[in-house]
């Protein structure tokens, strides 16, 4: 009777409910914070819990509603927001201005998370964290990417702290009906299910829809009553379970991500694999090809791995998801075999180093190099680090020029500024700093007075204290210790200096390097005159005994010294949790162990708050850092194979906050404002914010990547079969030729600065346009590397007498210069796709 009530206001309010179900499921909410208002009139208790209009809207009475829409000034707000969201969509985007031919239709993004708001937890941290503020990017800038993912029905695990510092694992479900998502249909209505095999089963796949501004991000479900109860329980936790359970995901999100582009008929021109997790993808969507266009597996993957674009986040090997031959086989085996025609061993050698080695482990990562037409890694550093990581699959490659770029991650700034900064910056920069190039936020933020800067940070610091007065009342009350919740509303001081620390809780992050120097970090925590007080939050993996020796460790520092009314462990760290601290520390300590973390977002989230960085020199500090953004930890270098570096860098640490960070802080000019601290935030918001936001990162992956492997993809694959085929036949006929070709003599005449060079080489039947001779020299002392062209002098084909010459000036030895044969077909990417090369001995 209830539900035929309100569907009967439903239809006699369709317009109203129609507009609120639109913005309700528009996760553009998550960032755009225009509707709240909406919200919060409709509901104020439920609003204020959950931030999650989709909920309320579920929840609310047919009698609260008839009351809103009754109120002239409600239905005004609904039209007006509704129609700026409508101008918003449709106004000409950064992507259509500037590319407006481009050979780009459409981006697939696949990763195993995606954090776009805790409405939707679907995440654990910094990949999901990155996947979701691209997403938001490239709605704002209209570059048309798709999410593609998995719906978990509970997520990754609550964390709750009991009195003895213990981390508690809580597992709610999530209920589908009050997040965000619908079902996604076909054109006939029918709710959209893809069937994957694997394992003898088939497994049927629900697929949901979530919107966010101009984007859709597509997830998969597994929780389907036409499977068995084993399988529907495949998509419950994010990262659970062992080996096998992760390969079953991995082929839901790979092999069943490109069947449902495939029945919405979203084919794409670039597929993007966020971390290797996606890596199965390559070979579905070589299937595909194959079935379409009737050419065999092998020849398949060639015409589509341009695209495809891999990131990398992993800085260590054992990063990498592995599988061994027993599972492969069990999994793909018959896929191998019956729908890509080609051996389980064939399939197990594209994710081996050494084909021939039975006891090696299948590597996701390198099938996703052997699938891809374009590799990167996520900061500079880390771009290095990946290329020494992935350098065997390139022998007698210089490390130098392994394909592996980089792209530095930015974070979504409108979604981590607080309600302060954000007043700040649309003041200076206006309101639609994020949809464009950036080209003048820094000179405009630079010009804020520094008391304006100084006031924003205060009013974030008080609103942070807040919060972490709530939130410990509650969680003190939870475990047993009421005197604590009592007192929690005196904790923690608006004025003080506030450093935050917050991450995942394992070891490389180095979570208890400040315990190293516990008296001193005591004393600096009790000092009266230059009060400091520190917010922390993080989780450790349920079965990391490490990580959860760490929060023990901080849980009895805070109990034996007293500082309960100084230091916050934050229980539940999640992407609300995150938003509080981002926005309200003055300083974000970051101490991974160089050089183990790839990039790091968290610290790009303060930037925008006018948050300060103190951080080891790890991802992407290590390309941010000067001593006028903030403060750096250890040096360039690497010290882990140093038993007493993490001695040396929690000394540093704690002397960098007693002389430098605290002194600062408290130095105040007549006016009561810090002005070289004020500085610092000025020079960190202007030049840091718009280089490390997901708006310069999707905007890099769209010129350096996407646009790319759309062209080369277009080019090499879609050409009615004419130019594939072409290119293939002219691939095979240079593998054949290559070994064939025969060195002869070389002549050198050195003259001053200037030397020349001639070749004598027999080419037999390769054709010279495929293939190039250089001159090579690595760096060396006041040199650096350099590499010449040989252009061909004399060609006569099938004799001795081809002759290649150069003539550079150059002060270098001849010692320095190696000659070298390179592939030069064109339209190869070379060497990701053929890593030959030949060195002159």
């Amino acid at each position: 009777m209830h539900q035929s009530v309100f569907d009967e206001f439903k239809t006699s309010h369709h317009k109203e409910m129609a507009l609120l179900e639109k913005l309700a499921l528009d996760m553009r909410w998550s960032w755009n914070h225009e509707a709240d208002t909406i919200w919060r009139q409709i509901d104020p208790s439920l609003w204020r819990m959950t931030k999650n209009p989709w909920m309320v809207l579920q929840r609310v009475s047919v009698e609260r509603l008839a009351y809103v829409f009754s109120q002239p000034h409600f239905l005004a707000q609904l039209d007006e927001i509704n129609q700026r969201r409508e101008e918003a969509q449709s106004k000409i985007s950064w992507f259509k201005q500037v590319h407006p031919d481009s050979a780009l239709k459409r981006v697939a993004y696949f990763s195993m998370e995606f954090m776009l708001d805790e409405a939707l937890p679907i995440y654990v941290g910094g990949l999901g964290n990155v996947a979701g503020d691209q997403l938001k990017a490239a709605s704002e800038l209209g570059v048309p990417v798709t999410g593609v993912g998995l719906f978990y029905q509970q997520g990754y695990f609550r964390q709750e702290i009991d009195r003895h510092g213990n981390q508690l694992v809580r597992q709610p479900y999530n209920e589908p009906g009050q997040m965000p998502v619908s079902p996604l249909r076909n054109a006939n209505g029918e709710w959209l299910r893809v069937p994957v095999r694997f394992g003898g089963f088939t497994i049927w796949l629900k697929c949901w829809v979530v919107i966010a501004g101009r984007v859709r991000l597509y997830l998969l479900d597994s929780n389907d009553p036409a499977n068995l109860p084993v399988h529907r329980t495949i998509t419950n936790e994010i990262y659970s379970g062992g080996p096998e359970h992760r390969i079953k995901q991995e082929l839901i999100l790979g092999v069943g991500g490109w069947r449902m582009l495939q029945a919405l008929g979203e084919i794409p021109e670039v597929c993007h694999l966020n971390e290797g997790h996606a890596a199965f993808l390559v070979l579905e969507r070589a299937n595909w090809y194959k079935e379409t266009y009737g050419v065999s597996f092998w020849e398949a993957l060639e015409l589509t791995r341009p695209g495809n674009v891999f990131t990398t986040h992993t800085a260590v090997p054992a990063g990498f998801d592995r599988f061994d031959r027993s599972l492969i086989t069990h999994y793909l085996g018959d896929y191998a075999e019956k729908e890509l025609h080609i051996s389980a061993d064939s399939l197990m050698n594209l994710g081996k180093l050494n084909p021939g080695d039975s006891s090696e482990l299948f590597n996701m990562a390198f099938l996703a190099i052997r699938g891809s037409g374009g590799i990167n890694g996520v900061s500079k550093l880390h771009g290095e680090v990946s290329r020494a990581l992935f350098s065997p699959l390139f022998p007698r490659w210089p490390l130098a020029e392994v394909p592996i770029g980089h792209v530095t991650n930015g974070v979504h700034m409108a979604s981590w500024d607080g309600k302060f900064s954000d007043r700040l910056w649309t003041e200076a920069c206006g309101k639609d700093r994020w949809r464009g190039d950036l080209e003048t936020v820094s000179s405009n933020l630079a010009k804020v007075p520094s008391v304006d800067l100084w006031n924003m940070r205060n009013e974030a610091r008080a609103h942070l204290v807040n919060f972490a007065r709530r939130h410990m009342a509650n969680q003190y009350r939870l475990s047993g210790q009421e005197q604590l919740a009592c007192d929690a509303e005196k904790m923690f001081s608006k004025d003080a200096l506030t450093l935050g620390f917050a991450r995942r809780f394992v070891a490389y992050k180095r979570s208890s390097l400040l315990l190293m120097k516990r008296e001193r970090l005591a004393a600096l925590l009790r000092n009266t005159d230059r009060p400091v007080q520190l917010m922390l939050a993080g989780k450790a993996g349920p079965g990391d005994q490490v990580g959860l020796s760490f929060i023990r460790q901080w849980m009895d520092f805070i109990n034996e010294y007293g500082l309960h009314h100084r230091i916050a462990f934050l229980s539940d760290y999640d992407m609300a949790v995150a938003k509080q601290l981002v926005r309200g520390v003055d300083v974000w300590l970051n101490t991974p162990k160089r050089p183990w973390e790839a990039s790091g977002t968290s610290g790009m989230k303060v930037l925008v708050n006018g948050g300060l960085n103190l951080s080891t020199l790890d991802g992407w500090w290590a390309e941010a850092y000067e001593s006028r953004f903030g403060w750096a930890l250890g040096d360039q270098e690497n010290h882990e194979q140093d038993p007493y570096w993490d001695e040396k860098e929690a000394e540093e640490l704690i002397s960098l906050l007693e002389n430098q960070v605290v002194p600062s802080f408290y130095e105040r000019n007549a006016a009561g404002v810090p002005e070289r601290w004020t500085e610092k935030i000025r020079h960190s918001m202007a030049e840091l914010t718009p280089r490390f936001s997901a708006n310069r990162a999707v905007r890099e992956y769209t010129e350096a990547y996407y646009i790319p492997a759309a062209s080369r993809y277009v080019e090499r694959a879609l050409q009615n079969g004419e130019r594939s085929e072409a290119f293939l036949q002219d691939r095979f006929k240079l593998i054949a030729d290559w070994g064939n070709i025969r060195f002869g003599g070389q002549v050198w005449i050195a003259e001053a600065n200037q030397v020349e060079v001639s070749l004598e080489v027999w080419l037999g039947d390769m054709n010279p346009d495929w293939i190039e001779f250089q001159l090579f020299a690595d760096p060396s002392g006041q040199f650096g590397s350099e590499i010449h062209e040989f252009g061909l002098t004399h060609y006569e084909a099938k004799t001795e007498n081809t002759h290649y010459g150069i003539r550079i000036d150059t002060p270098r030895p001849r010692e320095h210069y190696s000659i070298r044969m390179l592939p030069k077909l064109a339209g190869l990417n070379c060497p990701l796709e053929l890593p030959l090369i030949r060195w002159w001995e």
